[in-house]
Parts: structure tokens; C-alpha cells; sequence
């Protein structure tokens, strides 16, 4: 009995949070991803700013870690005209609305296991900010813990921030896509298997996803986004899994690396642990994904 009782003892000293941080240590890139404890501690630092992106940008209204600001994908990332970013004067006007200096510790989080989450994330490093970081299991987490939501909307003073010129080597477009293609060499396509077969081609309730064809881009393996984290809390796998998910399809760190989904923010996930969590160091999403190359004259296409 007591030997039976000595090993339960023993199992749930292995779950307890210092594993957590453990296993956040052996990511290759560990200080751009924090836990919700951290976050917890962090609540009230002056250098730091937590910011919500969601899928859902009503989320933020029901309730939201307290202190933080909401950037919605649509409305404050995207240019009003252009299938295209806001401008670098634009994220510039948006960053110091938001009281963020150059030397800002920025911690995203969201729904939808942090795909929005990442999608800022890559947006910002696009723009030179290098102090970001996820948090591990997004609002999934959180909620989940019972942490405190409110939903005072936060006030910060005014700061004069100044962005660095776009940064081409995380993003890919549609010709650099096609030259991929034609060498071989790899792409990750992260959406769902009968969106990559070719099955479902439009996505219901997001017409902003339209595409005319189904399929993948030739040469494309399939990795959905979500094999990448674990269902029960949204956090994200240990490497060992990664690498054995990356590896298995022949995805590795020896070559540039380009994923896509639909519109970029799944593949940004993506591209957050290849690039992150396995040290991946030529990795780029293609956010104009399957909405630019499924509407494409004369793209190639399998099925």
C-alpha cells in the first residue's frame, strides 16, 4: 500500500508547474512563449503589454485578462483598401495608441488556440518588434484556470514608437510560392485534409476565404495546424512531438520552409513553432495562402 501510494505522490510531482516550465525551456527559442503563471505575475508590469487577438473580437468585450488591449485582425492589422497589411506609418500610429515602445515586452493571447494570437505576433516581428511572446494555451487556458476577466477597458499614455522597414524574410508571396513549387523544396500546407484534397473548398461562415478551386499547391505536405497542440488546453506539444511531427513529413531545419493556409492566420501558428519552438531559421508564411492562389489564372494545383 504505501508503495502504491509513494508512486501516485511521485506521478503528481511530475505535473506540477515547474514541468511546465521544463518543457517551455526546451523549446529552441523559450523566451518567446510564457505560461499563463507568468502572465499571472506579470499583470501590473509597466514593461510589459498584453494584447488579445481574436478570431471572435467580441470575445475581448465579454471579459479579457485584466490590463490587457485588444488588436482585432481585421479592423487594426489589415489596410482598408489593399488585400494587404496596414502601412508602417499605420502600425506605427497603432503602437504608441497602444502605450508600446520599441523596448515593450508585447505578450499576445486569443482564441482558437492562439491562431490570431500568432498572426499579430508575426505582424509585428514583420515590422521589427522583437520582444514578443505567446501565451501558452491562449484564452482556452485562462478560462480554464479560472483567472480573472474583466472587462474594463484599459488606458495607456501615448508613445512615440518607430517601426523598422517591412521584414521580407518571414513572409512569402505568391511567386517565391510558385518557385517553391517547382523545386521541390518545402511547403506546408496546415489547413484541414478535405480543404488540402480538395473536398471543401469554401469555408462556411468566412466569406472572406472564398476561393473558385479546391486542392493544394503542388508538392505541398499536409500538417494540419492543429496536430501541433494539444486539444485538451490549447498549449502547444513538447519538441520531441514537434520535431516527430515536422521530421515525419520530411519538413526540416535544413532548407527554407514555406507554409500557407487560407488567408495566413493558421499557417502563422505554424510558422511561430517551426521558427520558435524547433529553431527552424528560414521559415516564411504565405498569407495570401489559398484565397489568392485558389483564385489564381492559371495556378497549378493538386488534388
Amino acid at each position: 500500500m504505501f508503495a502504491v501510494l509513494l508512486f501516485k505522490l511521485t506521478a503528481f510531482d511530475l505535473t506540477r508547474p515547474y514541468q511546465k516550465e521544463e518543457t517551455i525551456m526546451s523549446y529552441a527559442r523559450p523566451e518567446n512563449l510564457v505560461e499563463t503563471d507568468w502572465v499571472a505575475e506579470h499583470l501590473n508590469d509597466a514593461s510589459v503589454r498584453i494584447i488579445e487577438s481574436d478570431e471572435d473580437p467580441l470575445l475581448y468585450a465579454v471579459g479579457h485578462i485584466p490590463g490587457a488591449a485588444q488588436v482585432d485582425w481585421f479592423s487594426a492589422l489589415q489596410h482598408p483598401l489593399r488585400r494587404d497589411f496596414l502601412t508602417r506609418e499605420k502600425f506605427e500610429e497603432t503602437l504608441s495608441s497602444l502605450g508600446i515602445a520599441n523596448d515593450t515586452t508585447v505578450v499576445f493571447y486569443g482564441d482558437k488556440s492562439n491562431w490570431f494570437a500568432c498572426y499579430a505576433l508575426w505582424l509585428f516581428q514583420y515590422y521589427g518588434h522583437q520582444n514578443v511572446r505567446i501565451m501558452n494555451g491562449g484564452r482556452l487556458k485562462w478560462e480554464k484556470e479560472n483567472r480573472p476577466l474583466v472587462k474594463e477597458i484599459p488606458s495607456y499614455g501615448k508613445t512615440t514608437y518607430h517601426a523598422k522597414e517591412a521584414d521580407q524574410s518571414i513572409r512569402a508571396f505568391r511567386d517565391e510560392v510558385l518557385k517553391q513549387s517547382n523545386a521541390k523544396k518545402p511547403l506546408v500546407d496546415v489547413r484541414s485534409p478535405k480543404e488540402y484534397s480538395g473536398e471543401l473548398i469554401s469555408m462556411p461562415n468566412y466569406p472572406q476565404e472564398g476561393a473558385t478551386r479546391g486542392g493544394h499547391i503542388p508538392g505541398a505536405v499536409s500538417i494540419p495546424w492543429a496536430t501541433a497542440v494539444n486539444e485538451a488546453d490549447s498549449t502547444f506539444k513538447t519538441p520531441d512531438e514537434l520535431r516527430a511531427l515536422y521530421e515525419g513529413k520530411n519538413i526540416k531545419a535544413d532548407g527554407e520552409v514555406i507554409a500557407y493556409c487560407r488567408i495566413g492566420e493558421r499557417s502563422s501558428l505554424t510558422w511561430f513553432v517551426l521558427k520558435y519552438l524547433l529553431g527552424y531559421p528560414n521559415v516564411k508564411n504565405y498569407d495570401g495562402s489559398w484565397t489568392e492562389w485558389g483564385n489564381l489564372v492559371d495556378a497549378p494545383i493538386e488534388k
